[in-house]
């Protein structure tokens, strides 16, 4: 059985900050699947340490002596569901209020990185696969092929890009005081990104392979407009780039065995369990009871990548149609000042919920018609999976793995599992929510119909493990 080990700064059910924990929360046991042996290795934070360390298992401790680091790391380990959890406990580097955002980032995710490496020096674990995600484990793949080369059994490298827009950027000297490298990595040009080094960029060029996570944002970052100062390195990959889309634990969202819902509902009773659901979040959140009205929803970071700044533009407008919206999410000030006002402005019609709560976007995810994803640009987005398997038609800008997972509707041929648009401006995001809300009032049996094919769409990982234990498989021949 060929063994694959997962490298990540995060991941459920221990951390999230994003999507990316989602990513290594699901898709690990989703390989399990296709026949590989799994583990996961990410660092012990704080959080954990607090909540669960009792619950772990010490493997081992060894040192990490390379550059200006000279120290020990510890290994945990927790087995959940077949898969194995590594975390590497280090309290000065991890045990922190937050997770990013340090001035010795650098440093940090350096120590983590020769831990992983020495987890299979010391043959804790000893992989065909080391699949590591975006820029924080951006360097393993170069250090596994030089610094380790020696030491390890050098596996095959895979390399995710879950957002280009984050690529671990630092003073070039990082690569001889952290990473045990030559500045002649910087100063030839193969890892100097502006005036230091890039692990994104040392993750992109060094990987065997590179994937992102969906097909649209794989051809999209190769383009000025969305390489984010990148593309030319991505050129230079291309052979080996391909994009595989996300999907979602269809076990945790699943809106028939929902214990966080009014009423559960099946593809069967959609249009009875929407209606309670609608009502309950109405009254739980202060809106008007009404199941008749098209209830939008957005549940999201409040950035310009997302799109926020189109709904508050457009909100005087659509706020004279019959609908009702609300927004659960944090983010950019402007933004949660900007709905804070909207909510004031328009009582029982709008409301927003600053911060993020698990249950309740369950249950809006539940009561909603619609849910908003704009976005300027969405490398897949997981957003839009959720809705669709709760019958909550999602309006979305196509790009990314939106456009690659949102089939528009289509009034003639009726196929469709939500509504997008093109351009990134409020006329046209307008129209397409009137389309909407136009299909909701006038044409309530395609709505029906779109409900249905959107609950019927297979968002879960097994298709995408698939497409990566094949391209594995490819290269591993």
């Amino acid at each position: 059985m060929k063994k694959m080990l997962f490298a990540a700064s995060e991941g459920l059910p221990f951390v999230k900050t994003g999507g990316l924990a989602d990513v290594i929360g699901s898709l690990p046991q989703a390989m399990k699947g296709e026949g590989f042996e799994v583990s996961v290795v990410m660092p012990l934070y704080l959080k954990t340490a607090k909540t669960m360390h009792n619950t772990l298992t010490k493997v081992k401790t060894f040192k990490v002596d390379v550059g200006i680091i000279h120290t020990v790391a510890t290994i945990y380990s927790k087995v959940i569901d077949g898969v194995t959890f590594y975390l590497i406990e280090h309290a000065p580097y991890f045990e922190r209020d937050g997770y990013y955002g340090y001035g010795d980032d650098g440093e940090r995710f350096a120590f983590f990185s020769h831990a992983v490496l020495r987890i299979i020096e010391e043959k804790i674990v000893e992989p065909d696969v080391l699949h590591a995600h975006d820029w924080h484990v951006g360097m393993l793949p170069l250090l596994a092929k030089t610094v380790y080369a020696k030491r390890i059994k050098t596996p095959l490298t895979l390399f995710t890009i879950h957002n280009l827009l984050f690529q671990g950027y630092f003073p070039y000297d990082i690569l001889e005081s952290c990473f045990g490298l030559s500045n002649d990595y910087y100063f030839d040009g193969r890892l100097r990104f502006k005036d230091g080094i890039s692990t994104m960029k040392a993750g992109i060029l060094y990987s065997d392979l590179v994937t992102t996570v969906s097909k649209t944002y794989a051809h999209e970052i190769l383009t000025p407009e969305f390489g984010e100062n990148m593309e030319y390195v991505l050129q230079l990959r291309q052979a080996d780039l391909f994009g595989i889309v996300n999907g979602i634990d269809v076990d945790l969202w699943d809106p028939a065995t929902d214990d966080h819902l009014a009423e559960k509902f099946s593809i069967k009773s959609v249009t009875r369990g929407k209606k309670a659901n609608k009502l309950a979040i109405q009254k739980e959140l202060g809106l008007r009871e009404d199941p008749d009205v098209m209830l939008v929803a957005m549940v999201s970071r409040l950035t310009d990548q997302k799109g926020v700044s189109l709904l508050t533009q457009a909100m005087h407008d659509i706020m004279g149609w019959d609908i009702q919206v609300v927004v659960l999410g944090t983010g950019d000030s402007w933004a949660e000042n900007e709905l804070k006002a909207i909510e004031f402005r328009y009582p029982r019609r709008a409301v927003f919920y600053c911060g993020y709560n698990e249950s309740l976007a369950h249950r809006i995810y539940a009561g909603a018609d619609v849910l908003l994803m704009p976005s300027a640009f969405e490398p897949c987005g997981i957003s839009q999976l959720i809705a669709m398997r709760y019958g909550t038609l999602p309006v979305v800008r196509e790009t990314g793995g939106l456009k690659d997972t949102v089939q528009p509707y289509n009034q003639f041929t009726k196929e469709g599992t939500g509504f997008s648009f093109i351009p990134m401006n409020v006329n046209d995001f307008k129209h397409v929510l009137w389309l909407a809300l136009e299909t909701y009032t006038d044409r309530k049996d395609d709505f029906k119909t779109l409900r249905k094919q959107a609950m019927a769409k297979d968002v879960s990982w097994q298709k995408s493990a698939h497409e990566y234990a094949e391209l594995i498989d490819f290269r591993l021949k």
